[in-house]
């Protein structure tokens, strides 16, 4: 299937059903929604409504087979939860299922991290070594290694 396919509510909710009788055997009888709010997450189950959401950038970043294993990530919370056995993450019996169906733990990085650069530069007055920091420090609490005081640089 094409991105733009994936991307339709009506698409996610059949594909949600499928793996869900394909890989636990059991029907699900709730909602599937893309949240395009979600930042870092794949998606999310919510205990109080037994819906689930999905971010979309899983499906636009890695395609269709990272959003299969988010959607069994998301199913083993679901199926457990409603069974009344250990649903979270910590629980033995999550992550035997998760083991089982080839869900995913985590899904791999959604956003890219912004490397910054230091605001601060702080150089050792005696062997000359530089200390790049993004907080101001204490000059008079903290030194270099070597046992040489610090100096502002920039």
């Amino acid at each position: 299937m094409t991105t733009e396919q994936l991307l339709k509510q009506e698409t996610l909710q059949s594909m949600v059903e499928a793996v869900s009788l394909e890989f636990f055997s059991k029907p699900f009888k709730h909602h599937a929604t893309y949240n395009r709010r979600l930042q870092t997450t794949g998606g999310r189950y919510h205990l109080g409504s037994h819906d689930l959401d999905f971010n979309p950038k899983v499906v636009e970043v890695y395609g269709e087979e990272e959003l299969i294993k988010v959607i069994k990530h998301e199913l083993c919370h679901y199926h457990l939860h409603i069974e009344g056995k250990g649903y979270q993450h910590r629980d033995r019996d999550f992550k035997e299922l998760l083991k089982a169906t080839g869900g995913t733990r985590f899904v791999p990085p959604l956003v890219e991290k912004k490397k910054r650069a230091p605001k601060y530069l702080y150089q050792c007055k005696t062997c000359g070594k530089a200390f790049p920091r993004q907080r101001k420090i204490n000059l008079w609490r903290y030194g270099c290694p070597c046992g040489g005081r610090l100096k502002l640089i920039k």
